[in-house]
């Protein structure tokens, strides 16, 4: 493999995950902005970019092997899409089949309308909902009666909910709500570094509930103004690999994307460039690296680091970094005829409480979020295992993982007949754990980074693990990057 040279800076992004091809492709953005030429050359270790996020064709259906949809209420991805001239290619989610289910005792129940993830902002919907016993619809009531914490100590999601509305609301609803973003433990999940509207909302309003309703009139307001152009969850027309292989095209144009180049190793130049060890000992010298690596892949790249300014810094930098803890997961994605499915799946999907006792965590009804993902009559399944709550789950054969979905999809849903595919995606170690003090160990990984000369951090450990996050870091960590090897008399990036 030979890395093309030209003129200007270098720069290199290791990773092609959305965070590596976000970082590139702003990269690149900036020397333009700033009129300055700049080299950025993207290498990933595997054949094929966007990790094992991406959109595959299983006869008429779409299949998504990872999200299948993004949040749009943080902007970073539509403004992305919108840069790079997709946007119009943009879907809503489908109005008819808008909302969630929530199983309990073996079977599928509405999540009550007007629930905002971890208070109701509606109170009918609730009382009339049989998720939860009257004891627990009281508790709910008395939320806006409990004292505001003033403190400011990190507190799991767990600990945050009780308090302030009860157990049942935990274990029936807020557990697999969350779970289902975060595949996380609640009892160790960190609210300030996940949820931190709900901390500010006990502040301000010194209730959820209260703080609920005044969002969900100004929302309303809002959006009878006309200012909401998007529903909640968008996705791209052709699946979400569009945006993987529009940002894949703009940065193969002005850059290079080099495949199956695994870096092995890294070395600080006298210079002040950055060497990169690469297989069959070739190298290539850059002027500044952004790692856009897991966390743990992070510390094992910078471990081969020859050079440091403190060496107790890169052994304090690389403990941290390997300290954050990741859940794995396995999506097994199925397609059905609508007619041998008993439930008539009028919702986005299905969460699944832990005390319920299954093997699954979640299902979501793909094509009944968005049109075109399935044949007329037919529909897809993504069913999820694993997580922090079932680890085990994961050491279950392909084989096993299909024959566990089917059982618990006959059981839940009333699934009969072969289905039209079935398809194992495994996530290994692809998610993050923000447990409580993950704010305050991040923000010592922000402070041990700074002082490495040349090389910035990126990824979904640090802020958020969502696609818009995941920009918003990526952009944010290239202009870093940028700035740090600009002259006097250069482009001052500013934050976009």
């Amino acid at each position: 493999m030979t890395l093309e040279q030209s003129p200007g800076r270098r720069f290199a992004v290791i990773g092609g995950g959305i965070t590596g091809l976000a970082a590139a492709h702003r990269l690149i953005e900036l020397g333009q902005h700033c009129q300055q030429p700049v080299d950025v050359t993207l290498l990933e270790g595997s054949d094929r970019v966007g990790g094992v996020a991406g959109t595959t064709r299983v006869g008429q259906y779409l299949v998504e092997t990872g999200a299948d949809n993004f949040i749009t209420n943080k902007p970073a991805a539509v403004k992305l899409c919108e840069r790079l001239g997709i946007a119009d290619q943009l879907l809503k989610t489908e109005t008819k089949y808008r909302g969630s289910l929530v199983l309990k005792d073996g079977r599928p129940m509405p999540v009550p309308e007007g629930f905002m993830l971890l208070s109701p902002a509606k109170v009918w919907p609730v009382l009339k909902s049989p998720i939860f016993s009257w004891a627990g619809k009281l508790r709910m009531g008395l939320e806006l009666f409990v004292p505001r914490r003033t403190d400011d100590v990190d507190e799991s999601l767990a600990d945050f909910v009780r308090r302030r509305l009860g157990r049942e609301a935990l274990d029936r609803l807020i557990q697999p709500l969350v779970g289902g973003i975060y595949t996380s433990d609640p009892e160790r999940l960190s609210l300030k570094a996940t949820l931190p509207r709900f901390i500010d909302m006990e502040r301000e309003c010194g209730s959820l509930i209260r703080a609920a309703r005044r969002q969900a009139a100004r929302e309303s307001s809002e959006s009878s103004g006309g200012g909401a152009r998007y529903s909640l969850f968008a996705a791209p027309r052709e699946g979400m690999s569009v945006i993987f292989d529009t940002l894949r095209e703009r940065i193969a144009a002005r850059g290079q994307v080099v495949l199956k180049t695994p870096v092995m190793g890294l070395q600080q130049l006298e210079s002040g460039r950055v060497r990169l060890l690469l297989a069959d000992q070739q190298t290539a010298d850059f002027d500044g690296v952004l790692i856009a690596l897991p966390a743990f892949r992070q510390a094992a790249l910078l471990k081969t680091l020859n050079q440091a300014p403190a060496t107790s810094d890169l052994e304090d930098l690389c403990r941290e970094l390997s300290a954050i803890e990741y859940a794995s997961t396995a999506v097994v994605v199925s397609g059905h005829k609508l007619d041998d499915i008993k439930h008539p799946l009028d919702s986005f999907g299905l969460v699944i409480p832990a005390i319920e006792k299954r093997r699954v965590l979640a299902v979501s009804f793909s094509s009944r979020k968005f049109v075109g993902r399935a044949p007329a009559g037919r529909v897809i399944l993504r069913t999820f295992v694993g997580g922090a709550m079932q680890p085990e789950e994961l050491q279950n054969s392909d084989e096993q993982l299909e024959r566990i979905v089917s059982d618990e999809l006959r059981s839940i849903l009333g699934v009969k007949g072969t289905p039209d595919f079935m398809v194992v995606v495994r996530h290994n170690n692809s998610m993050p754990q923000y447990h409580v003090g993950h704010l305050d160990r991040i923000a010592k990984i922000a402070r041990l980074a700074a002082r490495l000369p040349g090389i910035v951090l990126a990824g979904n450990a640090f802020q958020g693990v969502g696609l818009p996050d995941c920009i918003d870091n990526a952009e944010a960590a290239a202009e870093r990057l940028m700035n740090e090897h600009r002259s006097s008399n250069e482009c001052l990036v500013r934050p976009s």
